[in-house]
């Protein structure tokens, strides 16, 4: 939870200045292209989260894996790095994408299914959700079958509980409250 935290209040201080700078933009496709490569590599986060490592050798695998970045984000970085906090670098990444596309006026919903969504039913589902909200959307789908069936819509901080193990539960606590 203090990570999290800690990772929206570098996000909002990067935003600030990127958006001071005019180079929102590019941040956010730094930031984008760092939160999917550190997510995707299982050698990179126990790289920035060794204790082991000195930061100038976390550093220098960054920047060259990162070598066609802006200097704000290298800057993050740094900054990163001399509060000891790079371990937050991929969510610090992540909250500033989303932070981005709130000013931006769009949101990310993110809809779980038991199955995989139709092009037809996830376009059905984007403008209803549009509609709801008056934003722009950007639909994040995931599949999970311990749900059996129905969604689990999330927008914002908004939630939405369709599914087949929710109504089941939903009747399990009004059964055993009775």
């Amino acid at each position: 939870m203090r990570e999290s935290r800690a990772a929206i209040r570098y996000a909002k201080a990067v935003l600030s200045l990127s958006t001071d700078l005019k180079q929102a933009d590019k941040v956010n496709e730094d930031m984008l292209l760092m939160h999917s490569t550190i997510d995707g590599s299982e050698k990179l986060q126990s790289l920035l989260k060794s204790p082991v490592v000195k930061s100038n050798v976390k550093k220098s695998a960054l920047l060259a894996v990162f070598s066609n970045i802006n200097k704000t984000s290298q800057s993050l970085i740094n900054q990163l790095i001399e509060n000891k906090r790079l371990s937050l670098l991929s969510e610090v990444a992540k909250q500033y994408t989303i932070l981005f596309d709130l000013s931006k006026g769009s949101e990310i919903a993110k809809v779980i299914t038991a199955v995989a969504l139709t092009k037809d039913l996830e376009q059905k589902v984007l403008a209803k959700v549009k509609e709801i909200t008056g934003k722009n959307v950007t639909l994040e789908s995931t599949i999970d079958p311990t749900i059996i069936g129905g969604f689990i819509l999330r927008v914002g901080d908004k939630q939405f509980d369709a599914s087949v193990s929710g109504k089941m539960n939903n009747l399990r606590r009004a059964l055993i409250n009775n």
